[in-house]
Order: structure tokens, then C-alpha cells, then sequence
């Protein structure tokens, strides 16, 4: 069932169509339908008038004005009133009859209202924190973990199949650095020079048996299970789980092959020099790129190719790729090495984390106990708490440089956003334990009567933005924007407590009222739960 903002705009597009006399009233662009800024400038506003005045050949304003009788008749008692603004907006009164019935639409929806949102379903892979397993995750990664599980848990909300995967970078000169690092303080020595330094480097050569006198190909490989097995439990802890763990190794030599005759096939790859080149300049890259040396020894690049092509064959519809800030230079070629494979570039979504600076007192500030140039992962849980490192990593779009602030981070304020929100869902959860189970479920059941109720202006306000969820999440996923998600769910926490400040919820008569304002407390909950958990943060029910 379409919800009643859908209704709404339905309503506009049919009364355009009748007053042009024709099915095609907007060749260009469909109006827009959105909350003004300004309460006294109506529930919504329209430009369908302006655009209708070119194909209707009159004045907007003379066009808005016989919207108006339209609109008047097709809404009937939804409708207050319509008013015509500026240059030919038109500004929609709507009145408690709509408001009320726009609650009953939420509430049937129950735990799936806004979901399934995305206007086509696709298999999509999001890869994401893929850090090197030579060293711990940083407070750089917990930011890519975050995003990345936030976004799989969106995609998957709006009705997109989703796998979340960790690409091991286990392949190549650095896994034997790594051996010869742990090796090195297994026996008492200096790390060699291009080798691996930290207090975690001098824990493995103490638990990796035999580590001073083993092979040292045999040292790396263990080294690097033991941190990708720490990895897993970090981001366990930190609420991130992956469907697959993919080995660069596994790809070596078979798959790099396979990937090199797919792109020899389309014609894409020559040898010069005694090296394989893939002509990487003929889909907008600024040089071609060698992907095996003429020692035989393949790229890093020749990797991601074939990691590329193993993905397309095992189905998706879309690839997500969310990089470090230095992956910048990475995104031409991989581009152009995935339609040079053949797929379609518009299907590879490369996305960009920026940087993440700890502010304490206003200086930033390092808390690494172990490491010295890093903060890891674990650190800024014990510092913060889950919860707390989530929201303020994911409250500030992914393509910008964020700072956390550790004191706001811990504080039990309003001015902390994520305990803001979190207690505006534990009151609500107060409210209805007030109420009691039976009343509540009484309330929902029974529900409301269409007609009778004088709303006031927070109740209306709240009942809004519950409406712009569903467009809010769908356009969330369709921008990667997860921050937005951040920012709906402290508004709506707001919208809340403006109405829990004006509106006496349990013991309020008549009767029909108190049931409206306790089903409306549940469905402002449900809906501050829902956001939470797209963020992956916490929605207690006492703090």
C-alpha cells in the first residue's frame, strides 16, 4: 500500500494530468512534494504548477489556482486547505484526518515500515576493512568497519541481497617481511630494516613455537593467521561479522591466470619490455599498468583483477569496495581492470574513507598503549564503549575528515547525540512500562478514530518525520550516505521530546487520545530501534 506521502504526490500528479488534458503532464521532471522550512508555509509545498505552466501555456500562479479546486476535491477532509505562494508554489494544508491516518499507515507496517525501499534488488558484495594482517586494526579501520557493516546492514534493508567479505592481503614480499620481523625478536635481534616494529611484532615470536629457529616462510604464514584471527575478534567485539574471509593466496597462481586470459580474450593486454602490460589507457586511465614483470613475478594490481573476476563470477550485480583515504590513485586503473574484464563500470562502486583525528580537551591526542604511532581498534572500544565509537564514526559522511571527541563521546548529556538518542528510546520505553503491557497492546489493538482528535502542532511535527523515514533510508542506501541515517535518528529523537514536553501521554483523556499518543510512542520507537541498528548501536530500554 502506498504510504500517504506517496498518496499525497498521487493525488498532485493526477489533479496536474485532468487540468492539462493530458497523461503526459511533466515531460521533464516529476514535481517535487517537500516539508517546508517554515511551519506557517503548510504540511507540504508542490511545484507541479510552475512545471505544468509551459505544457498548460499560462501563468503558474493561474495554474496553481485551478490545482487548487482539484486538490480541494480529490483530498476532501485530508485536506485543510491549499494556498498559492511565491512565483506558483502551492503550500498543503493537511489536517488531523491525514495525520491520524498517516499514523494507522506506520503502525501496520510494524518492524518492516521504510524497508524494501530500493527501486531494483541486486546481489551486491561489499567488501570492506581488508587490512593488512601484518599489523593491528587501527582506529583508520574501526571507521572503514563501521561504514562497511552499516552499509551492508542498509543495503540490506532496502531489499538488497548482501555479503559482507575481508580480503586477506596474505600473498607476497610483505608476509615474509613479517616472518623475518617476528623472527628477528624470536632470537633476540633488530627488526630488519624494511621489516615490522611494535610491541605486538615481540608478542607473536613469544607465542609462535619455535619461532627463532622455524623457516621463516613458516613464521610469516603463522604470524598472519594469528593477526587475521585477532582481526576477527575485534571486529566481533566491535559488532562487525563477515560472510566471507577471502585469501589473496587462493588466488595464486590459478586465478591470476584465469583473470590475465579473460583480458588477453577481449584484447586488452601486449608484452613489451618482456613484461605483460594491460592497456589500462583505453578506459580512462592516465597510463597502462604492468600486471606480471618480465621476471615473471606478478603485481599487486594482478591480484585485484583477479579478485575482480572471481566476484563477477560468483554473481554480483554490484561490487563495494570501501578503500583507505590512500586508495585514490587506485581508482582509475581499477576501473578501467574491471570493464577491460568486461563488466560494467557503473557496477563498482569505489568509495574513499577519510582520515579520523581523537580529540581530547581539544587536542588531539594519541592513546596507543602498545604501538606508539597508531590508535588500534581495541583501544578506542576500552576508551569510548561500541556504541559511542559507531555513532561518532559514522555521524559525518565517509568522504570527510572526522574528529572524535572522547570527552563529548563519554558523556551522559544531551549534548552527546548518541546518548541523546539512545534515551529518547529508553524513555519511550519508560512511558509505555507506565502504561503497562495490557494498555499498550490494548491501545494497538483497539487503535484510534479517524475523526474526533485535535492534534497538537508536536504531534503532527512527530508524526512527519516518522513519514520521511522510508524516503530517508531508500535515498540513505542509494547515496552510501550513511551518516544520514545518524542524522534522522537525532532528529526524530528531538521531534520526540518536543512532543513528550508538550503532550501528556499516560492518563491523558479522553481515553481515544491516550491510546493515539501510545501508539505513537511506539511507533517513534521502533523507529529510533530501527535507525540504531542500521548504525549497528545499541537501543536500551533503561539507561
Amino acid at each position: 500500500m502506498p504510504s500517504p506521502v506517496d498518496q499525497l504526490r498521487e493525488a498532485v500528479e493526477a489533479v496536474a494530468t485532468d487540468a492539462a488534458a493530458t497523461d503526459a503532464p511533466f515531460p521533464k521532471s516529476r514535481p517535487s512534494l517537500e516539508r517546508p522550512r517554515q511551519a506557517d508555509h503548510g504540511d507540504y509545498a508542490t511545484n507541479a504548477a510552475m512545471l505544468l505552466a509551459p505544457v498548460m501555456k499560462a501563468k503558474p500562479r493561474d495554474v496553481a489556482d485551478q490545482l487548487v479546486a482539484g486538490l480541494t476535491d480529490r483530498l476532501g477532509a485530508s485536506l485543510e486547505r491549499v494556498e498559492v505562494a511565491g512565483p506558483g508554489f502551492l503550500n498543503l494544508f493537511l489536517s488531523d484526518v491525514w495525520y491520524v491516518d498517516a499514523l494507522a499507515h506506520v503502525l501496520t507496517a510494524g518492524d518492516t515500515y521504510g524497508a524494501g525501499g530500493a527501486s531494483v534488488f541486486e546481489k551486491v558484495d561489499v567488501e570492506f576493512v581488508s587490512a593488512n594482517p601484518t599489523g593491528p586494526l587501527h582506529v583508520g579501520h574501526a571507521r572503514n568497519a563501521a561504514y562497511g557493516d552499516a552499509l551492508a546492514r542498509l543495503f540490506s534493508f532496502v531489499g538488497h541481497d548482501v555479503t559482507r567479505e575481508f580480503y586477506i592481503n596474505d600473498f607476497g614480499s610483505q608476509v615474509a617481511n613479517f616472518g623475518r620481523s617476528v623472527q628477528a625478536r624470536a632470537r633476540g635481534e633488530e627488526v630488519p630494516e624494511d621489516g615490522y616494529v611494535g610491541d605486538y611484532v615481540a608478542t607473536l615470536a613469544l607465542e609462535i613455537s619455535d619461532a627463532a629457529t622455524r623457516p621463516v616462510d613458516e613464521v610469516g604464514r603463522e604470524a598472519v593467521a594469528m593477526m587475521v584471527a585477532r582481526a576477527r575478534d575485534s571486529l566481533h567485539a566491535f559488532g562487525v561479522e563477515f560472510d566471507v574471509w577471502f585469501s589473496e593466496e587462493s588466488l595464486h597462481p590459478e586465478g591470476v591466470r584465469h583473470g590475465f586470459d579473460v583480458l588477453a580474450a577481449q584484447g586488452h593486454t601486449y608484452e613489451n619490455d618482456g613484461a605483460l602490460w594491460l592497456r589500462t589507457t583505453d578506459f580512462g586511465d592516465d597510463k597502462d599498468r604492468v600486471i606480471e614483470r618480465s621476471t615473471g613475478e606478478h603485481t599487486y594490481f594482478a591480484s585485484d583483477i583477479a579478485y575482480a573476476q572471481n566476484k563477477r563470477e560468483r554473481g554480483f550485480d554490484r561490487m563495494v569496495y570501501v578503500l583507505g583515504a590512500d586508495h585514490h590513485g587506485y581508482i582509475a586503473r581499477m576501473r578501467a581492470a574491471y570493464e577491460a574484464l568486461g563488466g560494467e563500470p557503473d557496477r563498482l562502486d569505489l568509495l574513499i574513507m577519510q582520515f579520523v583525528h581523537l580529540v581530547r580537551a581539544g587536542e588531539k591526542v594519541s592513546m596507543s598503549k602498545r604501538a606508539g604511532e597508531f590508535v588500534t581498534l581495541d583501544e578506542l572500544v576500552e576508551e569510548i564503549g561500541v556504541d559511542a565509537a559507531r555513532w561518532f564514526l559514522l555521524n559525518r559522511s565517509h568522504d570527510t575528515t572526522i574528529e572524535v571527541d572522547l570527552e563529548l563521546a563519554t558523556s551522559e548529556t544531551s549534548e552527546n547525540p548518541v546518548y541523546y538518542v539512545q534515551y529518547a528510546h529508553a524513555r519511550i520505553s519508560a512511558v509505555l512500562r507506565k502504561a503497562g503491557d495490557v494498555r499498550v497492546a490494548d491501545a494497538l489493538a483497539e487503535g484510534f478514530p479517524a475523526t474526533g482528535l485535535s492534534l497538537h502542532a508536536s504531534e503532527r511535527a512527530l508524526i512527519a518525520k516518522l513519514l520521511a523515514w522510508p524516503a530517508e533510508a531508500t535515498e540513505a542506501a542509494e547515496r552510501r550516505s550513511v551518516h544520514r541515517i545518524a542524522s534522522y535518528a537525532l532528529e526524530l529523537s528531538q521531534a520526540f521530546s518536543a512532543f513528550y514536553r508538550d503532550c501528556q501521554v499516560v492518563g491523558v483523556e479522553p481515553v481515544e487520545l491516550e491510546s493515539f499518543r501510545i501508539a505513537l510512542s511506539v511507533a517513534t520507537q521502533r523507529t529510533i530501534g530501527r535507525a540504531l541498528d542500521l548504525l549497528g548501536v545499541s537501543a536500551p530500554t533503561e539507561m
